[in-house]
């Protein structure tokens, strides 16, 4: 059953419940097949009104802060696989309390933070963040290998024998990647880091494994974990984000103005890729538009689409549609599920986005709007 979009607010994410379901299901059998953990990363979605159906094929969590790790232990039930680029004295007694794992940066803030996980007497498994040097993402603001990272430790900072209290090693390299990509990723990484694999028990290969596109070859990403895990003995993580709410929803908008400039149309929205939708813009990457011609068609009526914040740069263009269109119509972007609600703000003070989630057999259920309070609350 198709989501009935004249019962969605304006403007308003909503998820498709059926299609998060059909990505858990290819979730949870990778994980099964392969023999390894697969861990939701909040950093991608943390729609936590969606946690009751995710454990259900998921038990375990990856949180990049403190409050992330709360949200692990106290909404989803279960303590987080905590790792951060820097941890601060303030926050590291809730990082303890609400994490099972807790990987560092580097070994300085290793040194400095593991007295006190010592003395909390708390069981909680201790990783480092390890950069392989070797990443097939091309954009660089998404490049946690580019020279000069400040992500991770290389191999050369690195003693021969490791700390006897470091018990994994975490790496994350890919960005929407291909399983041939973690294939070309862990000879990189092995290379590098292999002769430590007798001192540790885990490693933990980051997020970036996008499973459940279209595309991925499932079959090749099993059979390299499983080669991986019988060959080392040591058991394997994944954290991806975007895999688990791939194309599971929508970002519903109504035009409210139209206006043209050196033949160019811009249709007005009630929402703002600078504030609602970041990754168009930093990425950047034009998202679909149902109902539309993706390219621009001879012929055709073709708009610009702009946000309503006063950012110049708040648009995206060009998409081709059948009919002209009109104040009062709806624009539905696809797939702004995930990477979108976890990275919004009250830029400009412009209305946020409702929540909600669609059920093919109950329908839309509104989970949150956002007012004033919430936009006043924010600032001081």
């Amino acid at each position: 059953m198709a989501i009935d979009f004249a019962k969605v607010p304006s403007p308003c994410f909503v998820l498709d419940e059926h299609l998060l379901e059909k990505n858990l299901k290819l979730i949870a059998s990778v994980k099964q097949r392969a023999g390894i953990e697969i861990i939701l990363a909040f950093k991608g979605f943390a729609m936590w009104g969606a946690f009751p159906l995710v454990k259900k094929y998921i038990g375990s969590t990856t949180a990049s802060s403190l409050n992330e790790a709360r949200l692990a232990k106290e909404v989803f039930g279960a303590p987080a696989h905590t790792y951060a680029p820097v941890y601060t004295p303030e926050d590291f007694p809730g990082i303890i309390e609400s994490s099972s794992h807790i990987t560092f940066n580097s070994l300085t803030q290793f040194e400095r933070f593991l007295p006190a996980i010592q003395q909390s007497q708390k069981p909680v498994s201790i990783g480092l963040r390890v950069n392989p040097e070797y990443s097939e993402v091309e954009t660089e603001l998404y490049n946690p290998c580019a020279p000069g990272s400040r992500l991770g430790v290389i191999a050369a900072q690195l003693p021969n024998k490791l700390p006897p209290a470091l018990e994994g090693l975490h790496f994350h390299t890919l960005c929407e990647s291909k399983s041939f990509d973690l294939e070309k990723t862990l000879e990189a990484f092995e290379s590098k880091f292999g002769k430590y694999f007798e001192q540790i028990k885990w490693v933990n290969m980051g997020g970036g494994h996008l499973m459940t596109h279209k595309d991925y070859n499932v079959e090749h990403l099993i059979s390299v974990l499983t080669d991986f895990r019988q060959r080392t003995g040591l058991e394997v993580i994944l954290e991806p984000g975007s895999a688990f709410a791939w194309q599971t929803g929508y970002l519903v908008s109504t035009i409210h103005d139209i206006v043209e400039n050196k033949g160019i149309k811009t249709a007005m929205l009630d929402v703002s890729f600078a504030a609602h939708m970041p990754d168009c813009l930093e990425m950047p990457y034009k998202p679909r538009i149902v109902g539309s011609h993706f390219e621009p068609q001879p012929g055709k009526p073709s708009y610009r689409m702009g946000g309503n914040s006063c950012l110049s740069g708040d648009y995206v263009g060009f998409w081709s549609f059948d009919q002209e269109l009109n104040v009062g119509d709806q624009v539905i972007f696809e797939d702004m599920i995930h990477y979108t609600m976890v990275k919004t703000t009250f830029f400009n003070g412009v209305q946020h986005p409702s929540i909600g989630i669609w059920n093919d057999k109950t329908g839309f259920r509104l989970l949150r709007e956002f007012t004033f309070e919430d936009y006043k609350n924010k600032l001081s």
